[in-house]
């Protein structure tokens, strides 16, 4: 999982409020930091790449230009995470894909979850078919329950900003969460922590 430490969160507070005050090289940092990151979110909303960079540079662009305007305590990765999601909403609806609705509501998680094969001994076919079934019970539950578990256990979000990204209240991202694993959990039979695979899972 892609925890954020105590000291990353600093500096990513640090390179915040440098960019704020007009820092280019913090913005630029921030930049290189999340760009890869962002565009793979934003991949699994939209099936169109190309648009999908153009819309994470716009951010970033927006970022820049109302520097002065952004609150100082921020989560950066949440933050940049939820302007993505809600600049795809407003290109689907640009596009017209969900006419009038701006909603992100209408996007469909689209990743395709797998475990890596570094936590699965070659020799251990037995584990190796449960993972294989866990994967398909991941990938297909509903897209909701499964951008949630993707928030929380690849990107490292609290349930407070996977709410706030998802535009619920926090009982429903919880209830988000707890669907989903509880759907796994009744699958799930391996000798492997079922956090350990999510949490070790690429999208």
């Amino acid at each position: 999982m892609k925890t954020t430490t105590v000291q990353n969160t600093f500096d990513d507070i640090t390179l915040w409020n440098n960019m704020r005050e007009s820092d280019e090289k913090s913005f630029s940092t921030l930049f290189e930091k999340y760009f890869s990151d962002l565009v793979s979110y934003g991949n699994s909303l939209s099936p169109y790449s190309e648009k999908v960079q153009d819309c994470v540079q716009e951010v970033f662009i927006d970022v820049w230009k109302y520097r002065k305007t952004l609150q100082s305590s921020v989560v950066v990765k949440a933050y940049l995470l939820s302007s993505v999601r809600k600049r795809i909403a407003r290109l689907h609806e640009r596009d017209h894909i969900f006419r009038k609705s701006t909603s992100t509501d209408s996007i469909a998680f689209r990743l395709e979850f797998s475990v890596e094969h570094e936590l699965i001994d070659d020799d251990d076919y037995a584990t190796k078919e449960k993972v294989a079934h866990l994967n398909n019970l991941l990938n297909d539950l509903p897209p909701r329950q499964k951008e949630a578990l993707y928030l929380k256990y690849h990107q490292g979000l609290t349930v407070e900003q996977i709410a706030d990204m998802l535009e619920v209240n926090y009982q429903s991202a919880s209830n988000l969460l707890y669907r989903g694993l509880l759907t796994l959990r009744k699958e799930w039979k391996g000798t492997l922590s079922l956090i350990t695979i999510l949490s070790s899972g690429t999208f």
